[in-house]
């Protein structure tokens, strides 16, 4: 059973105050990631010119060594790219935690969420991937239920011990079986898209605070239309 919170009638107040409530902790993830990426470029222009001076010296082809050196440096990318992705579930996973448990997450909270169970997510993170691109390359209809279907997934990924696909399973279900399901779908699209625009007129930089606020919105909808319980 969730806080109570979780079962009011969501609205952009009540999101805005979700929002200003956990900005500290969602500072802290947009920093990491920012973090994450920096590190990760450097690594792959470090690895890109060792390789690539190296390679000239010994081959004599600057060109080629140049492009063996990029390889290995995308191939050098992926540890960061996985930990971006993990870190980046967060801004769900806050929201979802905090209607879960009524309670405001603090990063410590979130990180040690996070890193107590971070197979889990990587492995739930990687089906969802899948299936979501299947969808797409199926028809694009398929991959848009599957989008929708993830703040659901999210939630039961984190708050629940079911298997991950159980949880992708029953996410589904709930989405598109129950009773008013539909109405959730609305309310998160109309959710998507208010801060899609909003973002746009803004340069992007509204983005950083519309977007969080649509993932409360989608979270506490979830709530009050019975997907989540």
């Amino acid at each position: 059973m969730a806080a109570p919170i979780a079962y009011e009638q969501p609205s952009i107040n009540r999101a805005w105050r979700a929002f200003v409530d956990h900005l500290p902790v969602l500072a802290v993830v947009l920093a990491c990631l920012v973090g994450i990426g920096l590190v990760s470029w450097i690594v792959f222009i470090l690895i890109t010119l060792v390789i690539g001076l190296l390679g000239a010296s010994v081959t004599g082809s600057a060109e080629q060594s140049l492009l063996i050196g990029q390889l290995v440096g995308y191939l050098g990318q992926m540890p960061f790219y996985i930990l971006y992705s993990l870190v980046s579930i967060l801004f769900t996973a806050v929201p979802a935690m905090h209607y879960e448990s009524g309670l405001n997450i603090t990063a410590g909270m979130a990180f040690q969420a996070l890193g107590r169970r971070w197979q889990r997510f990587l492995l739930a993170g990687v089906l969802f991937t899948v299936v979501a691109t299947v969808g797409f390359m199926l028809c694009v209809v398929p991959g848009i239920a599957v989008s929708l279907v993830g703040p659901v997934y999210v939630n039961r990924i984190f708050n629940t011990n079911e298997s991950i696909t159980d949880a992708l399973s029953r996410s589904f279900q709930a989405v598109f079986r129950s009773e008013r399901g539909m109405s959730f779908v609305i309310a998160e699209l109309l959710a998507v898209v208010v801060a899609a625009v909003l973002s746009i007129c803004t340069c992007g930089l509204g983005g950083l605070v519309f977007l969080p606020m649509a993932l409360f919105y989608i979270q506490n909808s979830a709530y009050y239309y019975g997907v989540l319980s």
